[in-house]
């Protein structure tokens, strides 16, 4: 399975955004996805992720209230809907599955995904 993200830009604080995330190829599991982000300088930083099903959602601290995950099985799509961005949020921004099979449970480990794309820039301006 292939992972495509796009839908970065730049935008100004306080303005909104959606990514996506199309997931392409075979498959024979139902993982989990996640979002993470890297800024210029730093680590990966896991982001927030969602359960197969869709049934459950967790996010860092930073972007708790501010950003939502979804997904669309039946379009093998996932979401991540940014709103209130700050300067802070500027980074790269990557989605990933996990490892597991219709897990019910939330991964925040980097090592925990086995797919990840291509990322996308996300520039917030001040």
């Amino acid at each position: 399975v292939q992972l495509q993200a796009s839908g970065g830009g730049l935008v100004q604080a306080g303005g909104s955004l959606r990514l996506s995330c199309a997931a392409s190829g075979r498959t024979f599991s139902r993982p989990g996805m996640g979002w993470f982000r890297q800024a210029p300088g730093k680590e990966r930083e896991f982001v927030g992720a969602i359960t197969w099903s869709g049934g459950s959602t967790y996010y860092v601290d930073s972007v708790k209230g501010r950003f939502t995950i979804s997904r669309d099985n039946a379009k093998n799509t996932v979401y991540l809907q940014m709103n209130s961005l700050k300067p802070e949020d500027t980074a790269v921004y990557y989605c990933a599955a996990d490892r597991y099979n219709s897990s019910w449970l939330i991964r925040t480990h980097t090592y925990e995904y086995g797919t990840w794309g291509q990322g996308t820039q996300l520039t917030v301006s001040s």
